[in-house]
């Protein structure tokens, strides 16, 4: 099996096997997102993928978790879907968990019944973008979303039986609109209640032209220190309830992990202590997407 390069998939996937269901990302105009813009849009045909399916059973088929690629899998039509599903369960026989990426978009667009059925069927964990709960920022980077559509499809998925991994992105609204991405990502957060959340820093990959005219020229990077302090003021109004939070991704400044809200206050005094002490930080040099 060769992949369509490049391939992505979330660090809690490292040891599954990926499976391109679809190539590039059906929306693609994130402006914080260079993923796939070398790639068009297409779902697999399915004798292309079987032949993938099949020429890896051969090798792989004790494997335990399964990773649906590209952007986002979901926006595969639910008939299609099942029929991937209980084939990957068919030639895997000690397959535990499938996941896959989703956006709001592709949650909305299937009804509850369509949801239950693919979760049903073995897709167990969706993959899911916050990114932001301002919704001025939302706009302005073309999410595709607002406040309230990312409410709406994140409980909509957790509702239908999903296990919903969803990310945040630190200094997405730089020096001048920190304290509002901050107060209101928090504010989306906690009416979602994910089950897993995640903290990425913003990098900004090959001069990315079309991020900076998206945001306009009053937009400014974000030093480590400013975002430490955004990070503390979202877990400061984050309203929780047993999720466990990580900044473990290797753009962050500071990796951090804890189950939300009981270790807000242990998170708190853990950035504080790193900023009185900024050599704990991780050195730009060591920081990647």
């Amino acid at each position: 099996m060769e992949y369509d390069m490049p391939l992505y998939r979330p660090p809690s996937e490292a040891n599954s096997l990926i499976f391109q269901v679809t190539l590039g990302c059906s929306h693609n105009r994130c402006a914080f997102c260079i993923m796939y813009r070398t790639k068009k849009f297409r779902v697999r045909p399915w004798e292309e993928l079987k032949l993938d399916i099949l020429e890896m059973a051969l090798s792989y088929r004790y494997i335990r978790k399964i990773f649906l690629a590209d952007g986002d899998a979901l926006v595969i039509n639910t008939e299609y879907m099942l029929k991937i599903l209980s084939f990957l369960y068919d030639k895997f026989p000690y397959l535990e968990r499938v996941s896959a990426y989703a956006n709001p978009g592709n949650i909305l667009d299937k009804s509850e019944e369509e949801l239950k059925k693919i979760r049903e069927a073995g897709l167990q964990m969706l993959y899911f973008g916050i990114e932001t709960g301002d919704d001025e920022l939302l706009k302005k980077t073309r999410k595709g979303a607002d406040s309230t559509q990312l409410v709406q499809s994140a409980k909509k998925a957790i509702e239908a039986g999903f296990l919903l991994s969803a990310t945040i992105i630190l200094g997405l609204g730089g020096k001048k609109g920190s304290s509002r991405h901050a107060i209101e990502t928090a504010k989306v957060c906690s009416a979602i209640n994910p089950h897993y959340l995640s903290a990425l820093t913003l990098m900004i990959e090959n001069n990315n032209r079309y991020f900076f005219h998206c945001m306009g020229k009053e937009w400014e990077m974000m030093d480590r220190f400013e975002i430490l302090k955004e990070l503390r003021t979202m877990i400061e109004n984050f309203e929780l309830k047993n999720c466990i939070f990580r900044s473990n991704h290797a753009s962050n400044y500071l990796p951090i992990k804890a189950v939300l809200n009981q270790d807000k206050e242990r998170l708190l005094k853990e950035i504080d202590w790193a900023l009185k002490n900024p050599d704990l930080l991780r050195p730009e040099f060591l920081r990647a997407l």
